[in-house]
């Protein structure tokens, strides 16, 4: 697989099939996350954007196997904390110990130095523990007693999380929300995939029989390919109207940044390569406004007294400002 991901010179191979190579990863994924197309579509979306995927849902709807079934179908470095009330933020990132006998600190990473880190109900832990991810995540290095070490590419963060109201759980911050590019809810499967479920896994699990199907190095070239997609200008600013109406909006009282902006057009890139295409459409921003956007936005008084989602204010947004046309 290398070989066809790397020119003679060793860089990446500017004429690596995203669309096919994407399929490929979708359909080992699917293979045990069934009837769920477009939560596949969008994790993958997110690992070629270089972006980190925040999965919430309630408890035993696949959270966790989605993580694993895309760590199974990349042969990178994988792993997986489980975040609990006592977890330490050394835990998470390393710490320096000393050595009696070289009398010097030596760093011993932590869980995160990894090419694909499951974060499993990442708001079971404290604040304090949660906040340890956000230098990984957004400057993708580690800084413990002043010294910084890099983290390795590609870096996805994949955090699972339970519902609010559900005990023992802490509302993640701001700050930590606005670094995940997209969130996705699993959602209960319809019968007739939940009946397959039944059949498949009465015996064993799928998850065992999931070989990978991608490397790190092909990953790293599908999102240099990613990065290379033409943008026109019409839909750059397409994405800055709808970053600056979230901050307008009268339903809001936080609206998107402008780090949300810049993933949204990651995130569309990546979503036109999946389709083949060479070049970003406004239906690519539209069709991923919500999952990205959504997370980071805060309702005002009136809208959270009126039972509205930022979803809603999301979909409304989208009707109201004006499309593009052409490229």
């Amino acid at each position: 697989m290398t070989e066809t991901t790397r020119a003679a010179d060793g860089t990446a191979d500017p004429s690596v099939d995203v669309a096919a190579e994407g399929a490929r990863i979708a359909a080992s994924i699917s293979r045990v996350v069934q009837g769920k197309p477009h939560v596949v579509r969008l994790a993958l979306v997110v690992l070629l954007a270089e972006g980190h995927l925040l999965i919430e849902d309630v408890p035993g709807v696949g959270k966790t196997t989605l993580a694993k079934a895309l760590a199974a179908s990349v042969d990178a470095s994988v792993r997986r904390i489980q975040f609990t009330p006592d977890l330490l933020p050394s835990d998470v990132t390393g710490v320096a110990v000393y050595d009696q006998e070289t009398r010097e600190f030596e760093f011993k990473p932590g869980a995160v130095f990894a090419n694909i880190v499951v974060a499993d109900e990442i708001n079971r832990a404290s604040p304090k523990t949660q906040s340890a991810l956000l230098e990984c995540m957004e400057e993708r290095q580690v800084t413990v007693d002043g010294v910084s070490y890099e983290l390795a590419r590609p870096f996805l963060v994949m955090a699972t999380q339970n519902p609010l109201e559900m005990e023992g759980t802490y509302p993640l911050p701001e700050a930590q929300r606005d670094r995940f590019t997209a969130r996705v809810s699993m959602g209960y499967p319809d019968p007739a995939a939940e009946l397959a479920m039944l059949d498949d896994r009465a015996t064993a699990d799928p998850l065992a029989g999931l070989r990978p199907v991608a490397d790190a190095a092909l990953v790293r070239s599908l999102v240099e390919a990613v990065g290379r997609l033409h943008v026109s200008e019409a839909v750059r600013r397409y994405v800055v109207s709808l970053v600056e109406a979230t901050r307008r909006s009268p339903d809001l009282r936080l609206g998107a940044s402008p780090r949300a902006g810049l993933q949204l057009l990651r995130a569309a890139r990546a979503s036109a390569a999946l389709d083949g295409r060479d070049h970003v459409l406004p239906d690519d921003v539209q069709a991923l406004a919500v999952p990205v956007l959504a997370h980071r936005l805060l309702l005002g008084s009136e809208a959270a007294v009126g039972r509205r989602s930022t979803e809603q204010v999301v979909a409304q947004l989208l009707a109201s400002v004006p499309v593009p046309r052409g490229r």
